[in-house]
């Protein structure tokens, strides 16, 4: 049996959604951790847009891979797809980790496409506030989401000034 991994840098760090044998930090190069997705679904609605996390290029993003037993492979997959490709403003992509323990591994990862209609950019802390602030969609309120990431993010000893100044705003 093989096994694969799920890389998660948003809500799949507190709320995967699917089964896993092995949950631990690591990092993945060439990528950040954003709020740069405007959210149509999730968090906000296409009159009411929220911000939910993308991994947007450049610089590097820990985060929580998990491994999951290959014998699931295609049904996390699927529900992943269901989860994260709604709007197609995520690309799945497999790209190499390094997890905490120095092991390099291959995991899925959904990263940002900066072509897609729904791509936000870099926002200013107060403007990504109030929009946070105003957003709920289907999954619910977006400033849900955003305290939640912010608290797991925290809670795993990484300090992000930017989203704790979107925080202190909300």
């Amino acid at each position: 049996m093989r096994d694969f991994w799920v890389f998660g840098y948003g809500s799949l760090i507190w709320r995967p959604g699917f089964d896993y044998v092995e949950r631990t930090k690591a990092r993945l190069a060439g990528y950040h951790r954003a709020l740069c997705v405007h959210s149509y679904v999730h968090r906000g609605t296409p009159d009411r847009p929220g911000l939910v996390f993308g991994l947007d290029r450049g610089g590097s993003c820990v985060g929580m891979a998990f491994r999951v037993d290959d014998s699931l492979r295609e049904e996390t997959l699927a529900y992943l797809r269901a989860r994260e490709l709604v709007t197609n403003v995520y690309r799945e992509l497999i790209l190499p980790v390094r997890l905490a323990d120095g092991r390099a591994v291959h995991a899925v990862c959904y990263v940002v496409d900066r072509g897609h209609s729904q791509y936000a950019g870099k926002i200013a802390p107060a403007e990504a506030a109030a929009i946070v602030a105003r957003s709920h969609g289907q999954s619910g309120p977006n400033v849900d989401y955003v305290t939640s990431a912010y608290e797991e993010i925290a809670a795993m000893g990484l300090k992000d000034r930017w989203l704790q100044d979107v925080v202190s705003r909300l």
